[in-house]
Formats: structure tokens, C-alpha cells, sequence
């Protein structure tokens, strides 16, 4: 859970804030653009199989061509989660649903910079996978990879010698949350892919719905079936995905089952702390307080009560709720302490997001300490984008390769070792500890547009590879990234 602050001190707290935020040298707009491209860049360094001929991140290679081998399956392709050479189903299924959701919400600013193409097949990388990896309407492979043997050794993805296991849920082996959060991936993606492949957007649907329905039929968290994934991405339950699957649906098809579901059967979330991989319901309220908003179903009272969720959530990021999200001295959101900038960039993209319905709609946030209107929001996400991009008390920018002063020992072995463009000698297991994991140079090869976990509730960090908590970048803090660069931008 996060850390809560109480608001009885607000204007004494948001001046002080401005003060400082005022005192830091800011990170100037014309410069969104360029963090924007970087993100996207980011994708490609984490791609899985077979590259394409128009790979832009040059310092990777082919690998794990024989993923999905030991069932018969093609579960090559799809992205390795963070720092090490894993494919984990649940975190993933959040990215490409954020992605997807960053390109559906930004469209026309991601095409007025050239990055909507770019964008649409950094979810297809995505998507193909898990078509892939859905090969019947009650089964679903969730992991690639063993984790206790990847984290284990320190390798090239190209040279990887560790188990490539695959596992799966199914109606004997359930995973609710799984099922769920790969249908909302793949609802978000068909939206996204609507005006521009409509054939594969349709496939996507079938999926997503398929997906949906094998969620609701079989209860049970995915790390009961698939216990390899219960020491890196545990879950701590399903509910939220079943929301999040059925905020997309309906927001794909407009059928009236998944908005009976959302409004009749289902309560909703109640007020929540973090937006994260492990936890969707703000996402979820966010797409039904749009629909409350626009005022499409006026006579549904449950709708204005996602509304009151969503917006709870956000007066809260902009310290105007009941329970305002902890600050570092220096004006970042700070939820939890590991990898926050996670959680930093999913408020961050909901402040954007919402500051889009208000604005289409003309409606305010009536907060617990007063009124915010659409300009109000963005102006608080493009404070949180400024500290991430190098406005803070240590000038650090936590995105690679993003202004002059960066992280340059991310936790990542990709990135770590030697490019196997320049070394075709394998790296073995021991040898990438001992000659690269625990080298105190730089990192030969520049993740760019990965950001890190982040500084320490004091706006504390060291730079150091072995800090995996502050220095180990993850795809799903990237994703809603992406959207918030485009709003700003």
C-alpha cells in the first residue's frame, strides 16, 4: 500500500512545493518530443526472437528462437520484462493495454511527431506474441522462461544456456488475472489498430473477448497454476483485472453485457492507492468515469460512483484529496519504495488522460481541498514528467540517454555486456557476473529511453548496477510514459 498524507496542511505544503520546484532548473518543452521518440526506442531494445530488418536499436540481436518448443507452440517474439531475459505474461499484458491506451488517447499528437507507426508496432510486437500464446479459447502461456535459473546468471540474451521453459494457464490450472489483463491488452490493441488494419483489429477482439470469458469462468490467480512467477510478479488477486477486461470490451464494442457487469454485478474497487501491473481498478474507473462524463448513461447512478473513485485517485496525486500521495523533498509522487517511478508514470498518465475528458467535456474535479479544472492536471503531470526528464534536486535524468546526466549502469544485462555485434564470444553465466555484472564502468551499450526505478524517497540515487531496487528499468513504467510525453509534447 501506499504511504498517505493528510491534507490539513495544504496551502503551507503547495507553496512550499512551488518553492521548490521553482528553485530546480525545469526540463523545457521543446525537449518532450525528443524524450518521446527515446521511449518508443526503448521497446525495441527489449525485443524477443527474431528482429526485423528495420530494428533500430542495432546493438541487439536474434534470441530465444525456440521459445514455446517444448509444447509445440510459437511463443517466440514478445518483449523480456526488465533487466534480465524473462517473459512474464502479467506485466507485459499491462504494457501493451497502456501502450494501446497511450496511442488510442494521443493519437493525432503521436502522428503531428512522426510516432504513431512506431507506436502501433511496438503493440504488435506485443500482440502477435500473444495471439501466439493463445491457442485455445480456455488456454493461455504466461511465462517463457525460468526465473529462479535467469536471475541466476548474468547473459546475453543472444547467448542465453538457461532453461527456456514454457507455462500456461487453463480450466484445470486457472489464472483469472492473467486471462483478464491479456483480454484488456488485447481490446486496448484492437481499438488502437481500428482505423488501420480492421482485419487484425477483429482478431484481436475475438481474443480479447475469448479471454474474457475464460477469466470469468475459472477463478484463481495465475501464480497458483503458474508458481515460477510467484517470486517476481505475485498477484494479489483478480477482481481488478475482470473490471479492467470489461472497461475495455465495452469500450471496443459497446455491448451492454460488459457495462452490466461493470454497473450490476461488480462493485467498484473503492478508492485505491497505486495504478499499477498488479493493480488496474483506477484504470477502470478512469474509462467509466469518461463514459459518466460524457454523460452516455445519464440514468446509471454506478457510473458517477467510478467517477467519485477516479477522482479521488487524482485529487490525491495533486494534494488536494483526502489522502495525498507522499512527495520527496523535491515534488515527485512517491508510492513505494521499489522501482516507484512505476507508479509515477501510471498517476502521471491518468492526470493527462483525465485533463482530455475534462477538457472535451468542460467539467472540473471537485476536490477535497478545492476545484481543478483540465489545464490544472496536465500542469501537475508535466511536473512529474519534468522531474523524471531531469528537473530535480540531483539534475538526473531518469530516462537513458535523455539529456547529459543519466543512469549509465542500469540493471540490465542486454545493455551490460559487450554487444554481441562486437564480441561474437559467448558470455557465459559466471562470466557475466564477474566481468560485466560487477564492473564499475559504464554500461557499453545505451539503453535508450528506459527509465529506472528511481531516486529514494529522499531524492537519493547512485547510479549503481547492483541496485536493483533505484537502477533496474521495467517495460510497464515506460508504457504510460509514452502517453504522457505525447500530451506534453
Amino acid at each position: 500500500m501506499s504511504q498517505l498524507r493528510s491534507g490539513s496542511s495544504q496551502c503551507l505544503w503547495t507553496s512550499t512545493l512551488f518553492i521548490v520546484l521553482l528553485s530546480m532548473p525545469m526540463t523545457h518543452g521543446a525537449n518532450y518530443g525528443e524524450a518521446l521518440t527515446k521511449s518508443i526506442l526503448y521497446f525495441e531494445a527489449q525485443r524477443s526472437g527474431k528482429l526485423p530488418p528495420n530494428q533500430r536499436v542495432t546493438w541487439r540481436g536474434d534470441s530465444a528462437l525456440r521459445d514455446g518448443s517444448d509444447f509445440h507452440v510459437n511463443l517466440t517474439g514478445g518483449y523480456y520484462d526488465a533487466g534480465d531475459n524473462m517473459k512474464f505474461g502479467l506485466p507485459m499484458a499491462f504494457t501493451t493495454t497502456m501502450l494501446a491506451w497511450s496511442c488510442i488517447e494521443m493519437e493525432s499528437e503521436l502522428k503531428a511527431h512522426n510516432e504513431h507507426q512506431n507506436v502501433l508496432e511496438a503493440i504488435r510486437w506485443a500482440t502477435d506474441y500473444f495471439i501466439n500464446a493463445h491457442p485455445e479459447p480456455n488456454v493461455l502461456y504466461g511465462q517463457v522462461g525460468d526465473g529462479d535459473s535467469d536471475h541466476a546468471c548474468w547473459m546475453r540474451p543472444e547467448d542465453m544456456t538457461t532453461p527456456r521453459p514454457s507455462y500456461r494457464i487453463d480450466a484445470q490450472h486457472p489464472g483469472a488475472d492473467l486471462a483478464g489483463e491479456t483480454a484488456a491488452a488485447m481490446a486496448a490493441a484492437s481499438l488502437a489498430f481500428r482505423a488501420y488494419d480492421a482485419a487484425y483489429a477483429e482478431k484481436l477482439i475475438g481474443h480479447a473477448k475469448d479471454l474474457y470469458e475464460f477469466a470469468k469462468a475459472y477463478a484463481g490467480v495465475y501464480h497458483s497454476s503458474i508458481t515460477n512467477a510467484g517470486s517476481f510478479y505475485k498477484s494479489s488477486g483478480f477482481e481488478d483485472e475482470l473490471f479492467w477486461a470489461a472497461a475495455w470490451l465495452h469500450r471496443a464494442t459497446k455491448s451492454s453485457s460488459y457495462i452490466d457487469y461493470l454497473t450490476v454485478t461488480s462493485g467498484t474497487g473503492g478508492p485505491r492507492s497505486v495504478f499499477s501491473w498488479d493493480d488496474k481498478f483506477v484504470g477502470a474507473q478512469v474509462l467509466l468515469a469518461k463514459l459518466a462524463l460524457e454523460g452516455g448513461e445519464q440514468s446509471n447512478i454506478k457510473l458517477h460512483e467510478f467517477r467519485k473513485m477516479a477522482e479521488e485517485f487524482i485529487c490525491n496525486c495533486v494534494q488536494m484529496g483526502p489522502n495525498n500521495v507522499k512527495t520527496t523533498p523535491g515534488g515527485l509522487l512517491w508510492f513505494l519504495p521499489w522501482n516507484n517511478l512505476q507508479y509515477t508514470t501510471t498517476a502521471s498518465f491518468v492526470l493527462a488522460v483525465y485533463s482530455k475528458y475534462l477538457n472535451a467535456t468542460n467539467k472540473p474535479i471537485n476536490c477535497y481541498s478545492g476545484t481543478f479544472r483540465a489545464a490544472d492536471l496536465i500542469y501537475h503531470a508535466r511536473g512529474q514528467a519534468d522531474y523524471i526528464l531531469g528537473s530535480n534536486p540531483k539534475s538526473m535524468s531518469y530516462m537513458v540517454g535523455f539529456g547529459t546526466n543519466y543512469p549509465k549502469r542500469s540493471h540490465h544485462r542486454g545493455a551490460s555486456i559487450v554487444s554481441i555485434k562486437n564480441s561474437s564470444t559467448p558470455v557465459t553465466c559466471n562470466e557475466g557476473y564477474s566481468n560485466w555484472y560487477n564492473n564499475p564502468a559504464p554500461n557499453p551499450n545505451e539503453l535508450t529511453g528506459a527509465i529506472v526505478g528511481g531516486p529514494n524517497e529522499i531524492d537519493g540515487f547512485g547510479d549503481e548496477r547492483t541496485d536493483i531496487q533505484h537502477a533496474e528499468p521495467g517495460l510497464s513504467t515506460v508504457a504510460p510514459f509514452v502517453g504522457v510525453l505525447a500530451a506534453l509534447a
